[in-house]
């Protein structure tokens, strides 16, 4: 599938910003399943700084810093993607989960070491007994390890309940778990958090998800919103994504725009200002899939 994404992110401050420094994940990444065919950033304020990189994890950043001053700042991203279906092995037929533990543990091959980083904690999530405790059930020994990923998604989208005023992104992982209340990033953070105690590696994604209007009313637009998901890693089926907002494994309706350890990593803007007081911010996203005939591939 083609789709065009545009999301607007405006800050309003109380007072004036002399000075900011700003770090943007809002690029889709090119991967074997997607192509990033256009991608622009508008910032309103002329920066006096502005570069493209490459992160520790491969993901596409922008740095940018303005030194006029100023009193609101909008910077939208536009995406023009391409997304492939992507076929996934049989979960019966996959690795006991405990030999891909052993594996992570052992194996120095460059691929299993890469994904070993993300068996450890990270700023986002810390693992502790009470994650362990909740993972354990979905993994009895020998059980296939894609088949105990998908029942501990199964399980979290059934346990848990999506709650945009129940948590904010410092909510630790061990109040999300006796709140069973949430957002995706709460999701996705509580089953990278499980998967990990268990010994396994697993990345947290944003990204964005093709969503469809009540049938009968129009689209809103302006009304999508950034995503978030996770992606576990087995050394017989590479990295697969799990979805545990929606219970589901991604296809060609998830956008990824970066992974990393947590979302701190990857967070859509991040950065330093000089004044401004209080302030507002207002994210507007918009995902559009686009025509056969639009393809530019």
């Amino acid at each position: 599938m083609l789709y065009h994404v545009s999301h607007v992110t405006l800050y309003e401050y109380y007072d004036v910003v002399s000075m900011s420094h700003n770090l943007v994940h809002l690029s889709a990444r090119d991967c074997p399943w997607q192509t990033n065919h256009d991608h622009d950033l508008f910032v309103s304020v002329s920066p006096a700084v502005s570069a493209v990189q490459v992160d520790y994890f491969g993901n596409p950043v922008h740095y940018f810093t303005v030194q006029e001053p100023h009193k609101k700042l909008t910077v939208r991203a536009t995406n023009v993607v391409k997304v492939h279906p992507v076929p996934r092995p049989d979960p019966a037929s996959t690795m006991p989960w405990d030999e891909v533990r052993a594996l992570l543990r052992a194996n120095r091959e460059p691929r299993t070491l890469d994904a070993y980083q993300f068996v450890f904690d990270s700023p986002y999530v810390k693992c502790d007994s009470a994650l362990f405790a909740y993972a354990y059930p979905s993994f009895p020994p020998g059980r296939p390890w894609l088949e105990a990923v998908l029942d501990l998604t199964h399980r979290i989208h059934a346990d848990f309940r999506y709650d945009t005023n129940a948590t904010t992104t410092a909510t630790p992982l061990r109040d999300v778990l006796e709140l069973r209340r949430g957002v995706c990033q709460d999701f996705a953070h509580l089953q990278i958090g499980c998967l990990r105690s268990v010994g396994l590696a697993a990345r947290y994604v944003s990204g964005y998800l093709l969503t469809a209007p009540p049938p009968g009313q129009p689209r809103l637009v302006g009304a999508d919103a950034s995503h978030a998901w996770l992606s576990v890693f087995g050394p017989d089926a590479g990295w697969i994504d799990f979805d545990p907002t929606n219970n589901q494994i991604p296809s060609d309706k998830h956008i990824t725009l970066a992974w990393g350890r947590d979302y701190n990593d990857v967070s859509p803007i991040k950065g330093v200002i000089l004044g401004g007081g209080q302030h507002t911010v207002t994210v507007s996203v918009d995902v559009v899939r686009r025509d056969a005939d639009e393809d530019p591939a």
